[in-house]
């Protein structure tokens, strides 16, 4: 489906995918809800089987989930992304190519393996699966904002959208002086052959009348497919697209002088003048011609703007096909039926305002649905978005250290709440102390019969007591056993070095701290645990929200079925994602609760720190027993070879000095995608290499 860009798999190619792997359940997803129930209600099996059953279910669901998503994604590329429009292929690697500006999009890639399923398809090195680790829409990014402005010669379509999302007036201030450009009707052909001739024959009249031509195009495809043609004519010209941006500056500057030709797609020089040469306004100034419509109106305005700047003289038309994907898609067949009635012969042509204002309706109806696309995506991502200040303004907490404390202290107490709340309320103490052991390492100090007949809040708040004094007392430990190596470490290199690492770990997961050497001997060690539950707090939040996006992502292609049993996705993605998050603080608490419990200094014992520095000194003495070898022997050989070459030069008439011939340096070779040397961060070939 051209129009809504979507791609489904047929009937025949599921048929034919089934057959050809031999399994006729290929497409077909267990229940997993359902299946669950059929194992646990079977009684011929034994606990085991059924755990054993319930794993192989769970694999099984994810083969098949994760190999149906990739041939959904290779269908996507193959079918709905062309290359030299959508992306190009550029020193082995697929670049995603920006559908408005026309410029390559360094650094980005496409998600969930469309990215990786493009490069499988243009038989080129596939890269890493890309994590998501943050995300937020547009929108919802300028909403965080508390003033928003702009301007822009072209927002008067967008009024709608801008005031919908931003509630912000569009207001249209006039130009400084009168425009002169003269914009011509639209051009119809019925082929797209038809309509590159007219092109290149319009070209070589504008050029013979000393005016300037900006040819404007839609991909990188057509720009070239225009230069090979303007070659076949011996006509002077300049390539402006993704593959040639680095020129940008130089072609546009000569796009103005009278006679030249420059084809380019949509970034043609925006946000720049094309200066006119000399004797151009009094030919006719700047001529624009765009061999397609674009489905947003504001890019064809943008191109017309290239003329016409500052009141000076110009022209702009565009060349259409019934060819054309906006054309075809949305008004071929009417227009084609007017042409077979008018009698349409090769090479002819239909100019008509009727005909303009039909395209620019069939762009209109392409602007609506791809805003409606985008309204529909705030509405998903505004359910994220509440999530997603919860879970920033913990991570604030825990970078900035701001109100730490009493998020770790909420973590223990839900946890600690939560523990001995369900065990109380079953009266199994047994079980509560094995999950308390279990989940966050501490072994409840409880009666068992006190905790069957006391109260479950008294035993709720006795447990919490007592795992937060213990929490407290290994605080304090971890200071004790740490400060009297920082203060060594002080004593020894203080003057070079601020901060020291400490390594903390509970046996599973380890974080190397780094800890102010400063603070924590004026605090007696106290600041190094501060710093601890910083950087493990951060961590685990990190870990669990790209997983939580992960699983967002996935619930959100699951909905869309919900459509056919005519209930509304969105309300069904609200009430799931809610349940996701609310399972994601419940992860956040107990994996910083039992992280933090569990964890411990990972500090080396005086013995193997005694083994480690005579391993390292017994190192250090052979480095340099070698080294003195090496300097022996390439003494020796150096006056050997001086002795031979004075005997060469006596022996050849010569008793003067000889001349020692300088070796050469062979420098190491930076590649053009490697880190440009002067540091700047930047590619070799975007520094120094251009």
């Amino acid at each position: 489906d051209e129009k809504n860009r979507q791609v489904e798999l047929s009937e025949k190619g599921v048929e034919y995918l089934s057959r050809f792997n031999n399994e006729p359940d290929f497409f077909i997803m267990p229940d997993i809800a359902v299946s669950l129930v059929e194992i646990d209600r079977d009684t011929d099996l034994t606990h085991e089987e059924k755990i054993e059953a319930k794993e192989k279910l769970s694999q099984d669901y994810g083969v098949k989930s994760r190999r149906i998503h990739a041939i959904q994604q290779l269908l996507k590329a193959y079918a709905l992304f062309e290359k030299d429009n959508e992306y190009i292929v550029l020193e082995g690697e697929v670049k995603i190519v920006d559908e408005q500006t026309g410029r390559v999009m360094e650094g980005r890639r496409y998600s969930d393996g469309l990215h990786q399923a493009l490069e499988a398809k243009e038989n080129v090195k596939v890269g890493e699966i890309t994590q998501t680790y943050a995300t937020v829409t547009l929108q919802n990014y300028f909403r965080m904002y508390h003033k928003l402005s702009g301007m822009t010669g072209t927002a008067e379509t967008e009024a709608k959208e801008l005031w919908d999302i931003y509630k912000l007036d569009v207001v249209v201030v006039p130009t400084n002086r009168p425009i002169t450009r003269k914009d011509e009707e639209d051009l119809v052909y019925k082929t797209a052959r038809e309509k590159y001739n007219a092109v290149i024959d319009d070209i070589v009249r504008l050029r013979d009348a000393g005016r300037p031509c900006l040819v404007g195009t839609t991909s990188v495809e057509i720009s070239e497919l225009l230069s090979r043609m303007l070659k076949m004519r011996g006509i002077e010209h300049n390539v402006l697209n993704a593959k040639q941006h680095q020129r940008e500056a130089e072609i546009i500057a000569e796009a103005g002088l009278a006679g030249k030709v420059t084809i380019a797609t949509n970034m043609a020089g925006r946000g720049t003048d094309i200066k006119l040469g000399a004797g151009v306004k009094e030919a006719g100034g700047l001529a624009i011609i765009g061999t397609e419509r674009h489905e947003s109106r504001r890019v064809d305005r943008q191109l017309r703007g290239r003329a016409g700047r500052q009141g000076d003289p110009g022209s702009s038309h565009f060349y259409v096909s019934l060819e054309d994907s906006l054309m075809r898609l949305f008004q071929s067949d009417r227009i084609a039926g007017l042409m077979d009635k008018m009698g349409h012969k090769e090479g002819d042509v239909i100019q008509h305002s009727m005909v303009t204002n039909s395209i620019e309706r069939a762009q209109k109806k392409v602007e609506e649905n791809n805003f409606g696309i985008r309204k529909r995506l705030l509405e998903y991502d505004d359910v994220m978005n509440i999530q997603r200040e919860a879970i920033y303004k913990k991570r604030r907490n825990a970078l900035f250290g701001d109100r730490l404390a009493v998020d770790i202290n909420n973590s223990f107490t839900a946890i600690t709440s939560e523990l001995a709340h369900v065990h109380r309320e079953d009266g199994d103490y047994d079980t509560f102390r094995l999950d308390s052991i279990r989940l966050i390492g501490v072994d409840p100090e409880m009666d068992a019969a006190w905790f069957k007949s006391a109260p479950v809040g008294t035993v709720i708040a006795t447990f919490q007591d007592q795992v937060l004094g213990l929490y407290d007392h290994k605080s304090k430990q971890v200071g004790e056993r740490i400060l009297p190596e920082i203060k060594r470490v002080y004593a020894e290199h203080g003057h070079r070095y601020k901060r020291i690492v400490v390594p903390f770990t509970d046996g599973t997961a380890g974080y190397n701290v780094s800890a102010d050497m400063d603070d924590a001997i004026k605090t007696n060690g106290k600041t190094v645990m501060r710093d601890i539950e910083k950087v493990a707090t951060l961590a685990l939040i990190d870990d669990a929200w790209k997983e939580h996006l992960r699983n967002v992502d996935d619930l959100k292609e699951s909905v869309q079925g919900a459509s056919f049993e005519q209930k509304d996705p969105l309300v069904i993605y609200k009430m799931e994602a809610y349940n996701l998050f609310e399972g994601l603080i419940g992860h956040i608490n107990s994996q910083v609760t039992s992280f933090l419990l569990r964890g411990s200094l990972a500090l080396a014992s005086e013995e193997d720190m005694r083994r480690a520095q005579a391993a390292q000194s017994q190192a250090e003495a052979q480095r340099r027993a070698q080294a003195g070898r090496l300097r022996t022997n390439n003494q020796q050989q150096q006056t050997e070879t001086q002795q031979a070459a004075q005997r060469a030069a006596q022996s050849a008439g010569h008793n003067g000095p000889v001349q020692r011939t300088q070796p050469i340096v062979r420098e190491k070779v930076v590649g053009r995608n490697d880190p440009c040397p002067c540091g700047s961060g930047k590619k070799y070939k975007h520094c120094h290499g251009k």
